[in-house]
């Protein structure tokens, strides 16, 4: 089996309760816009000169984005950096962290989805320049869950971060390098990211009340 495939069903959990933190179905709950379709298109574009003026190009550089909504958002750095960089190869992929995570004894149904990395790599990441790609940036335990999976997959020359949104309340010393939009949040808010190619609609970020649950406190926080 390839290495870099990881393999059942898909990375998302129907019967499973949202993240707090991170993008799920509207709720009941007022909400409030915060990004709009055209804020999220330039904090894109501007994450990819990011890149590109950190790097010092786009020579090895793969982009490995987290479900569900990292894969999207890594797709269209992707697409982005390939019109700015003619060096950047276009290489993105998936990467499932769902068996790496800290809250499986607490939620151990959890369905394992796929770690799909470009067909060139041969199933390694060795020397590449890896950047994980992830919608909403909360805990941080997420990212540590993202880190150890990639030790499965090689050895990159040098791993980075990028979040649409960074809300804060960290819980682990983790730090993004390109973020689209700090948003100072309560921990009774959620950020919620929608993206037309998964939910449907025009691409938003809201905030809205969380509705307290006896569990909300044990679901993975990103």
């Amino acid at each position: 089996m390839n290495p870099g495939t990881r393999m059942p069903e898909s990375s998302d959990t129907p019967s499973a309760a949202p993240d707090p933190g991170t993008s799920a179905a509207p709720g009941t709950a007022a909400e409030r816009t915060v990004l709009g379709e055209a804020d999220i298109a330039r904090a894109l574009t501007r994450i990819a000169h990011e890149i590109v003026e950190r790097n010092k190009g786009a020579a090895d550089l793969l982009l490995l984005g987290i479900p569900t909504r990292g894969v999207q958002l890594a797709r269209r750095l992707a697409e982005r950096l390939a019109q700015i960089e003619p060096t950047f190869s276009g290489e993105h992929g998936t990467l499932d962290v769902t068996m790496y995570r800290d809250d499986l004894r607490r939620q151990p149904t959890r369905a394992v989805g796929q770690t799909v990395l470009p067909g060139s790599l041969d199933g390694t990441i060795d020397d590449k320049v890896v950047v994980l790609v992830d919608d909403v940036l909360f805990s941080g335990r997420t990212i540590r869950a993202a880190l150890d999976a990639l030790n499965d997959l090689g050895r990159p020359r040098v791993v980075q971060l990028a979040a649409l949104v960074d809300r804060g309340h960290r819980e682990l010393p983790i730090r993004a390098d390109y973020v689209g939009k700090n948003l100072p949040t309560s921990r009774s808010e959620r950020v919620r990211v929608r993206l037309a190619d998964v939910d449907g609609g025009a691409d938003a970020v809201v905030i809205s009340e969380a509705t307290p649950t006896p569990s909300s406190t044990e679901r993975g926080a990103r």
